[in-house]
């Protein structure tokens, strides 16, 4: 469903209720959480994709699906956090002007089946820091509202980073390296074209860091 200029639509899917609450009120604390610009694996990773429909799960500000909405893609911005979403939503307005119309704000949960909008030529997780069962439900939703042909994206903190990296979460439990995701997808339709572990650098006071995330990009069958 297409909007025109400057519309939105705002809907609710699925979601925790508790989870939703406390991320509201981290987004309320401040006036950005993430930064203004896409990730820079977001960047990578799309810049050559032809556009199409997207799906950005777990959006928070919406710097990724804005990104993705000014090179022409047909963006669903999904977080289970209203205030992120209604953040979103004014960044989009401000940022794509008369092309504000390519995104839609969505409220709701990861582990829902997607909104929709699809199928999907790009379905976009990044950062979604979950415990095993859970990302893999994730992971399992997503891959369904992909098109054939379609992109699946998983970039994460990786475990690794504990050890290795810089910052980041510090629970474990929540953190997974590219062969995790990948072993967490060996039953589903889906191709690996690339997994890896990159290197992230890190602007601090104290200097440059180096934080190891991880880069999944995956092809529906």
């Amino acid at each position: 469903m297409s909007l025109t200029s400057g519309q939105f639509r705002t809907q609710r899917w699925m979601m925790c209720p508790m989870k939703a609450r406390d991320w509201d009120e981290r987004y309320a604390a401040v006036d950005l959480v993430w930064s203004a610009g896409p990730n820079r694996w977001v960047e990578q990773v799309a810049a050559d994709l032809p556009p199409g429909r997207a799906l950005d799960v777990a959006a928070g500000e919406g710097r990724n699906a804005i990104w993705l909405a000014s090179r022409g893609w047909s963006v669903v911005a999904a977080d289970f956090s209203e205030v992120a979403i209604e953040r979103a939503r004014r960044l989009a307005l401000d940022q794509l002007g008369a092309d504000a119309g390519r995104f839609t704000g969505v409220v709701g949960d990861a582990l829902a089946p997607a909104p929709e909008g699809g199928p999907y030529d790009l379905v976009l997780f990044s950062y979604l820091q979950l415990p095993a069962n859970e990302r893999r439900r994730a992971w399992s939703r997503g891959i369904e509202a992909a098109a054939p042909g379609g992109r699946v994206v998983v970039i994460g903190h990786a475990a690794r980073n504990l050890g290795e990296g810089w910052g980041g979460p510090q629970d474990l439990a929540v953190l997974y390296d590219a062969d995790d995701v990948v072993g967490e997808v060996a039953d589903q339709p889906v191709e690996v074209e690339s997994a890896e572990i990159m290197v992230r650098p890190v602007e601090t006071e104290d200097g440059i860091h180096e934080a190891l995330d991880t880069v999944v990009v995956l092809r529906r069958v």
